[in-house]
């Protein structure tokens, strides 16, 4: 749980963006959403398409946590994405802002795209302690394949964690990747909902998809970067 003397006028957490947009995948894609984008991250996966968001890039800016929900807030919108970076880096700070824009009464989904290397018990912990709340909270957890170069980062015991409403998202480059994300789901995953994304450049869709088919996976849900389709693929803020 968040301290007791740590306020949300007082906490800053050192940021990349804030805007508004279309969620681009997961089982939200497609509804606008609030993209609240935390600086700095814990991996340096190959494949990373916001490298902005990490050292030795800097913070864009800093922000309270009460600016942050304010910021929020003035959006409006009842779904919000928690992304980074990494998002769950700052521990407390983060448990801090989560339950700050949980309580927002108009927002209804909050889902934190977190990459798999962070150890997500106590922000499972609050979520079952504070349900009027913590039922809003969902971990897209981003599970590292070898091709990302970060799989030996990934904790395991994060799948415990998991409801059926989260989302696990595998990022797919090659066959190998795709062989590997197959044993996890089958092996681990209990709970939650699978989501393969293909590295376009090294793993076309159509690709993906005749694999998905052949493998008869029938619960995996393909994952396509809508925000890709839409906007230029190096744009920010969309």
């Amino acid at each position: 749980m968040p301290q007791a003397h740590q306020t949300i006028d007082e906490v800053k957490i050192p940021m990349v963006e804030l805007f508004e947009t279309v969620e681009g995948e997961g089982t939200q894609a497609g509804y606008p959403t609030t993209f609240v984008r935390v600086f700095n991250c814990n991996l340096r996966c190959t494949w990373c398409d916001t490298p902005y968001s990490y050292a030795p890039a800097k913070p864009e800016f800093f922000a309270t946590i009460a600016e942050i929900v304010a910021e929020v807030k003035r959006y409006g919108h009842p779904r919000i994405c928690l992304t980074g970076g990494e998002p769950l880096i700052y521990g407390e700070k983060s448990l801090l802002l989560i339950e700050a824009l949980a309580q927002l009464e108009e927002v209804v989904d909050i889902h934190i795209e977190t990459n798999g290397a962070i150890h997500l018990a106590p922000f499972h912990a609050w979520r079952e302690a504070n349900p009027e709340w913590g039922q809003k909270v969902r971990f897209v957890l981003d599970y590292k394949l070898p091709a990302s170069g970060e799989q030996d980062k990934m904790i395991e015991e994060n799948f415990t964690f998991l409801r059926d409403t989260d989302e696990v998202k595998f990022v797919i480059a090659d066959d190998t990747d795709f062989d590997v994300a197959v044993e996890v789901v089958r092996r681990r995953m209990e709970r939650g909902v699978p989501l393969f994304s293909p590295v376009w450049e090294s793993m076309p869709p159509a690709r993906l998809v005749e694999r998905m088919l052949a493998e008869r996976l029938t619960q995996v849900k393909l994952n396509l970067q809508l925000h890709k389709v839409i906007w230029d693929p190096n744009a920010r803020g969309v």
